[in-house]
């Protein structure tokens, strides 16, 4: 990586080039072969983060076509289709996907495919299988197995290490079972289990520096502000439905509208009657908004096709009129969505 810029120190060129938005970053590549290197590598990653020009995008995962991941920059609303995830396992599903370190991960899961001639489940239910993905080299990598196969099961970052909780390893039992990853070690250890499981899929959120495991159908809350303590159980009572946390607060979708769940109370804050026949659609927060995307429209009394969706809905919190407005659709993934995480690069 030398001589980048004629006459600029490379340590002064980099951080120029650090400046220029990431979408842009393949055309870069094209000027010379020490651009090239320079943009990825590690170095302009870091110097993105000094001068302040990282972006958080919106990575995600749908049904069609099978383990493809495209990222969403919602500042030039555009997609960036991502090399396809080189697993084994064809349409895998019910996994768990963070980010962390500049790297997406997709922990665990297992193929939702269905075999044409008996419609039964074809393959593994649940697999420890962990990929990062590096937006700087553009590729994905095998990280270290967790310690147990997991599918449907909670996973959040907690002061930037990775926890997986609960789940199913197989499609009939549900595990209580909690581990932590250091990315920075490639490395799982396990922490205290769940207080309890559910026969029901897990899922976490982060609020206020916590990671918050819930159930489906069970009105309890299982807390982990950290390791050594282990697991606090509440009964905050919070409604079911699609969540988000947006700037440290957590919205959920229910009974057609968006409502802030505060720790014991709730207040509506938006309509979300328009999504009322759509399903298997994330929900997300990224910035001060919250995204709805994919899903299918389901058959209807006079209509029997499914329609698999590309669209992406956004609500922009604390403006005064809470309107849903349309960004661009997505330009390869579509139906359901099977895996959504905010990345900043």
């Amino acid at each position: 990586m030398s001589g980048l810029i004629d006459g600029i120190p490379d340590a002064v060129a980099l951080r120029c080039l650090a400046r220029v938005p990431f979408y842009l970053h393949p055309k870069l590549e094209l000027v010379s072969q020490s651009w090239r290197a320079a943009i990825r590598s590690a170095e302009l990653f870091k110097a993105r983060q000094e001068v302040n020009s990282s972006e958080d995008y919106m990575c995600v995962c749908a049904f069609d076509p099978d383990n493809l991941w495209q990222l969403y920059d919602p500042l030039h609303d555009i997609w960036i289709t991502l090399p396809v995830l080189p697993s084994n396992i064809r349409h895998l599903a019910h996994f768990g996907v963070v980010s962390t370190a500049g790297k997406l991960f997709v922990l665990g899961g297992g193929s939702d495919a269905v075999d044409p001639l008996t419609g039964d489940q074809d393959g593994s239910f649940a697999t420890d299988e962990v990929w990062s993905y590096d937006p700087i080299t553009r590729q994905w990598t095998l990280c270290a197995s967790m310690i147990v196969p997991r599918a449907m099961f909670a996973c959040c970052v907690l002061d930037g290490k990775i926890v997986a909780a609960g789940g199913f390893t197989s499609c009939r039992k549900s595990i209580s079972k909690a581990e932590i990853y250091d990315p920075d070690k490639d490395v799982w250890d396990s922490i205290p289990d769940l207080h309890h499981t559910h026969n029901s899929a897990c899922s976490g959120v982060v609020i206020e520096g916590k990671v918050h495991v819930l159930h489906k159908g069970l009105s309890t809350v299982q807390v982990l502000a950290n390791v050594k303590q282990g697991w606090i159980v509440h009964d905050y009572g919070w409604l079911q439905g699609p969540m988000a946390v947006v700037r440290g607060m957590l919205y959920v979708m229910s009974h057609g509208l968006i409502y802030k769940q505060e720790r014991e109370a709730r207040k509506p804050i938006a309509s979300a009657s328009e999504f009322r026949r759509r399903i298997g659609f994330a929900m997300i927060g990224l910035g001060d908004d919250i995204y709805v995307i994919g899903g299918v429209i389901g058959p209807e009394r006079w209509n029997w096709d499914i329609k698999m969706m590309s669209d992406v809905d956004f609500l922009t919190l604390g403006s005064e009129r809470s309107i849903w407005r349309q960004g661009a659709p997505m330009t390869r993934c579509r139906g359901t969505i099977l895996g959504c995480a905010q990345l900043r690069i």
